[in-house]
């Protein structure tokens, strides 16, 4: 039995939930489909979950939609997979509008067709004044890609004499990520059974409770979000340092 909505504590809730929406394809083949069937019915899972960070009260959710490896899939699973996106952006919009839901995009978006690239900036733009939940498409998105892109940019700030190299830290190379303007994820769940992190966030997943689940991303509802959370509610955060340590200094607080 998943646990209720009841079940969750509301001030220790995780301020930003990454996702690794994996199983689609797996999915429509066991239903005896084509690939595609499992992505069309996984939109139903991506409203679903928004919806349910968004009542819960959740003030980050990144969603890893496409990876920079998934262009090396069958050319007409792409092609449907863009075509898609475009639909589902552009239907979405007034449903984030009335719920208060800003959009952003972390990836390389130069790699995303024109039309993609339209409908993704107008959800953008259109979104931008909200105060709710910000949700983050991961699309073309590589984190690998990210550090690469990150250190380039940052060579060419000490090159152009804005950065004294000795200076440069942890904060920032955070800077330079796509992710910059975010709190770095306390939970990430992955579907489909697969325990891999597949170059998703490798940098801002540090200190992420990882949560894998068996469930596929089209069968993945709110019942099965309430029971991540509630996982990580129950499991001691130490961030390096000893229980006692926590558990001291949340006796001080």
């Amino acid at each position: 039995m998943h646990p209720s909505i009841n079940d969750i504590d509301t001030k220790r809730l995780p301020k930003h939930i990454a996702i690794i929406m994996d199983g689609n394809g797996r999915w429509a083949e066991e239903q005896g489909q084509e690939r595609l069937y499992g992505h069309f019915h996984g939109v139903e899972s991506v409203r679903n979950i928004v919806e349910g960070c968004a009542e819960l009260g959740v003030g980050y959710l990144t969603l890893y939609a496409f990876s920079t490896e998934n262009w090396d899939r069958p050319q007409q699973e792409v092609d449907g997979l863009m075509s898609l996106l475009v639909d589902t952006i552009h239907k979405e919009v007034p449903t984030l509008n009335k719920n208060n839901i800003q959009l952003h995009v972390i990836g390389d978006r130069n790699m995303l067709p024109p039309a993609v690239n339209l409908v993704l900036q107008e959800a953008l733009d259109q979104t931008a004044a909200n105060t709710g939940l910000n949700l983050i498409m991961a699309l073309s998105y590589s984190s690998r890609w990210e550090l690469v892109n990150a250190v380039k940019h940052i060579a060419i700030d000490v090159s152009e004499g804005k950065i004294n190299p000795h200076s440069i830290n942890q904060d920032t190379l955070q800077q330079y990520l796509s992710t910059s303007k975010f709190p770095d994820p306390e939970l990430m769940i992955r579907t489909s059974g697969e325990y891999r992190i597949s170059n998703f966030l490798l940098y801002q997943l540090a200190y992420a409770e990882l949560y894998f689940t068996n469930t596929r991303w089209p069968e993945f509802r709110k019942e099965n979000l309430y029971e991540a959370i509630v996982d990580f509610q129950n499991r001691e955060r130490r961030f390096g340092k000893t229980g006692k340590q926590v558990k001291n200094e949340a006796e001080q607080v």
